[in-house]
């Protein structure tokens, strides 16, 4: 069965849809930035360095990252809404488990395992709710979508710093529980089931990119602590970049590959995937970074560091849905790109004014900067992700665009810690800000970078958002003007 022979209005209609979809991808995009503000106090609890610290972070964004295009792959192959209820069900029972941890290997381990469900949930909501909406209306559909993301974005600082400084860092998690036992009912009764193109899973593909991920990321969280000389981290990144490089010539003469690479021969297919991954890298790291910084060096405590981030993370609530219309006027590219620029800019800004004592009042224009910059980012990018292919492969474009922002993710914490790390330290206030500088100056310059790449989209594309007719499946993958 293919999704061309689903009835993706038939139950529920766009509104039901919206609702589960926006829920449970506020749930993945919570976890992303939950535990940021809470870092201070796990650390204190549970003990552990900064590399520690660093992996209960990144142990959810790797595992997501890394299985994002299988869970999608799951979904075509054995049904959307089944697999979306498979991972939403180890999603929330990982996230329990978190709770209940009492040390910080305990910790992480859970957190791996949130990842795993969020890999099989993510994907499928972008490719549920596109099945639901008309393709007139998905601009503004995606503009909800993502401004709901960007509610995670934008409480998840805040959310994690008030539960943690006023009940428990326990309870960051307690609250995927009540989320995910309301939306599992909801979502087996009100989605429509599709399929995709019914291929079979590349395992062997998944494998590599797997271990190919795992072994750079590892290699770049362990490199400051153990030495970028020593056997493990030299041993992760040589044997992370072979194992992606076996990946690519894998995929290029695979049957059934579980990221075809004919897709990146569309500019625009190739232009908003590396303008994602790079958006992140730049956007994670800095959000990482400076969360510990509101609180080690200016004191604030994790609710006040919370609030005094919303102006950046919370702005995407207000120009999401903006900027979905925006896309469905202008078109996707000029909304996106401005929106790096200005993410960009604003980075660049913070990173001139941090010092150790710096006010709250001239940090505020640099954040207001970044959040209009990544409210104009999120809807639009999405469009212009599902808009690059064919109906019947949306749900492995909507996979791959997904891991290669979660893979931004976690290379952008890796590698800024890095740099904070070989610049700076925890030692003083001045130390801090030391190796926060140059890390925000590289944040910057890789947002700049990925609005360079959204450049390289062309101005106008054919979205393949009909039915596709033979002859058009024979087409070539996206026309460019």
């Amino acid at each position: 069965m293919s999704e061309q022979q689903t009835a993706p209005h038939r139950r529920g209609g766009t509104v039901w849809a919206l609702v589960i979809t926006s829920v449970a991808g506020f749930m993945a995009a919570l976890d992303n930035l939950v535990v940021t503000t809470a870092l201070p106090s796990i650390r204190k609890d549970l003990g552990g360095a900064l590399g520690d610290l660093e992996w209960t972070v990144s142990a959810y964004t790797l595992t997501f990252a890394v299985l994002l295009m299988f869970g999608a792959a799951l979904g075509d192959r054995f049904g959307r809404r089944r697999m979306f209820l498979v991972g939403l069900t180890v999603f929330t029972g990982a996230s329990a488990a978190a709770a209940m941890a009492t040390g910080i290997d305990s910790l992480i381990a859970a957190r791996a395992v949130q990842g795993v469900g969020a890999a099989i949930m993510m994907p499928l909501t972008l490719t549920l709710l596109t099945a639901a909406v008309p393709a007139a209306r998905r601009g503004m559909a995606y503009g909800i979508w993502g401004a709901v993301n960007g509610l995670a974005v934008a409480s998840g600082p805040l959310i994690g710093g008030s539960l943690t400084e006023h009940v428990s860092w326990h309870w960051i998690f307690w609250l995927n529980v009540p989320l995910g036992i309301a939306v599992l009912p909801l979502a087996r009764l009100r989605l429509n089931e599709s399929y995709g193109t019914g291929a079979p899973l590349d395992i062997p593909g998944t494998l590599l990119a797997s271990g190919g991920l795992f072994g750079i990321v590892y290699g770049l969280v362990r490199g400051p602590a153990d030495g970028w000389t020593s056997s493990l981290v030299l041993t992760g990144l040589f044997a992370g970049t072979a194992l992606l490089t076996a990946f690519v010539l894998y995929s290029l003469r695979a049957k059934n590959p579980m990221l075809p690479m004919r897709l990146f021969r569309s500019r625009a297919f190739s232009g908003i995937n590396a303008a994602s991954l790079l958006m992140f890298l730049g956007m994670f790291g800095s959000i990482f970074l400076l969360s510990q910084f509101m609180q080690g060096v200016l004191g604030y405590s994790p609710t006040e560091a919370g609030l005094r981030m919303l102006p950046w993370t919370g702005m995407p609530m207000l120009a999401a849905p903006v900027a979905g219309i925006l896309s469905d006027r202008i078109g996707g590219r000029p909304v996106v790109a401005t929106g790096l620029f200005l993410q960009a800019l604003g980075l660049g800004w913070m990173a001139t004014v941090v010092t150790p004592g710096v006010s709250y009042a001239t940090q505020l224009p640099a954040l207001i900067v970044s959040g209009i910059g990544m409210g104009l980012f999120f809807a639009p990018a999405s469009n212009l992700v599902m808009s690059s292919v064919r109906p019947k492969e949306q749900g492995i474009a909507s996979g791959a665009n997904n891991a290669l922002r979660e893979v931004g993710g976690a290379l952008g914490i890796a590698i800024m810690s890095s740099i904070f790390s070989s610049q700076g330290g925890y030692a003083t206030a001045q130390t801090f800000v030391d190796g926060l500088q140059p890390a925000l100056v590289t944040g910057s310059a890789v947002v700049a970078a990925a609005a360079v790449a959204t450049l390289l989209i062309p101005r106008r594309t054919t979205a393949h958002t009909k039915t596709p007719t033979p002859s058009a499946e024979a087409a070539p993958e996206l026309e460019t003007v």
